[in-house]
């Protein structure tokens, strides 16, 4: 109870307690502690030695797949009219290249045909060329106009092909509806490659750039992992996730990915190093900085803040603070107070000590000095 009364042996306080015997050579530093053996097995405290080695700067994360943008077909008419023969129903309707999407019943078609018949029977050859660009520019495809070329009759309802195979992707009319050239039929999305979109975390946004390798694995196929490339790096972060996003390319010729799958993505960005670094769980943050617990040896730990750098699969790089070889704690920093805070746990067992009986001979942890008086509960220094 009085940290000020020492004696150079043993004996007991004025208040009858038990002096805590310090030896000589038992000075250290006041920002560390010592620990008994016995007391660390118990604590299950457990230490890594610091590495110096090169770090891969890999990126796990998590991203979707979605329609190759690229190949998608969006299918508008160049004049007004009516859809008539919706040849396809619903969203997600297989389609294949050639295949018949629609028939539209324009006026202006039919009237863009009648021109053209009179150009052919006319024999007039820049009439005829004219009204042929006519035609093409008001949607009609090459086969429509050689079959206008060889029927010599007026179709009244024109016949609009699918480009690519694929899926409808979107369809806005019904059969009967009007549309205009600004009102968007239908799109049609090819399957055989899509994109993966992935997120990357702001800290690592500078990690990544375009066709560096990457692997790509979905739940539908545990064990299976594809091999991609980054193809974008979007130029902005979304707001909301403070993430970038990140286009990779999949080949998709077996069908198996479809939008909207969920994926886990791994990145393989440049290698930085050699650098000192540590396992992940040996680095304590706290609002003031980050710091590990260092055994210094013969019982003794300390605390030393550091200045950590990248962080890559459960590895931390220290850009000072730390040497190579120092061995650090990775299990049971925190048990060695009853307060999961290193600046508690710290001042408490350093340059502070308390006792759990005044009976106990010997204490866990030895501070410097002479014996001096120990108390169930109060603190000296």
């Amino acid at each position: 109870m009085d940290p000020s009364y020492r004696r150079d042996g043993p004996g007991k306080s004025p208040m009858g307690m038990d002096l805590v015997p310090v030896y000589a050579g038992d000075e250290h530093d006041p920002d560390s502690v010592r620990i008994d053996p016995v007391m660390v097995a118990n604590l299950g405290v457990r230490t890594v030695a610091a590495e110096r080695s090169v770090l891969p700067r890999r990126i796990d994360t998590v991203g979707y797949v979605g329609f190759d943008e690229e190949t998608i077909q969006h299918v508008h008419t160049r004049v007004e009219g009516w859809i008539e023969s919706l040849a396809v129903n619903a969203t997600g309707d297989p389609v294949l290249r050639g295949q018949k999407l629609f028939e539209l019943y324009s006026p202006a078609l039919v009237n863009a045909q009648r021109e053209y018949l009179a150009a052919v029977s006319g024999g007039n050859e820049s009439l005829l060329g004219a009204s042929r660009e006519r035609l093409s520019a008001l949607g009609m495809d090459v086969s429509a106009i050689q079959r206008l070329d060889r029927e010599r009759t007026v179709n009244q309802r024109v016949a609009f092909m699918a480009e690519v195979d694929g899926v409808i992707a979107y369809l806005g009319v019904r059969e009967g509806n009007f549309v205009t050239p600004a009102t968007e039929v239908l799109s049609v999305a090819r399957l055989d490659s899509v994109w993966v979109i992935a997120e990357v975390l702001e800290r690592q946004a500078d990690w990544v750039a375009p066709h560096q390798t990457a692997a790509v694995s979905l739940d539908q196929r545990p064990g299976e992992v594809r091999a991609a490339t980054v193809d974008y790096v979007y130029p902005e972060l979304d707001p909301q996730s403070r993430t970038l996003r990140v286009r990779l390319r999949l080949d998709n010729t077996d069908l198996a990915l479809r939008p909207n799958m969920f994926a886990r993505v791994s990145i393989e960005g440049e290698a930085v190093g050699p650098i000192v670094n540590v396992p992940r769980s040996a680095v304590i943050r706290s609002g003031n900085g980050q710091r590990v617990v260092v055994a210094e040896g013969k019982g003794r730990f300390s605390s030393r803040n550091v200045l950590v750098g990248i962080e890559s699969g459960d590895r931390v790089a220290i850009r000072s603070g730390l040497s190579a070889g120092d061995h650090v704690v990775v299990s049971g920093q925190f048990l060695i107070d009853s307060e999961s805070n290193a600046d508690s746990a710290l001042e408490r067992i350093a340059p502070t000590v308390s006792v759990d009986s005044v009976d106990t001979p010997t204490d866990a942890m030895h501070h410097d000095g002479r014996d001096q008086e120990s108390s169930p509960s109060g603190d000296r220094p």
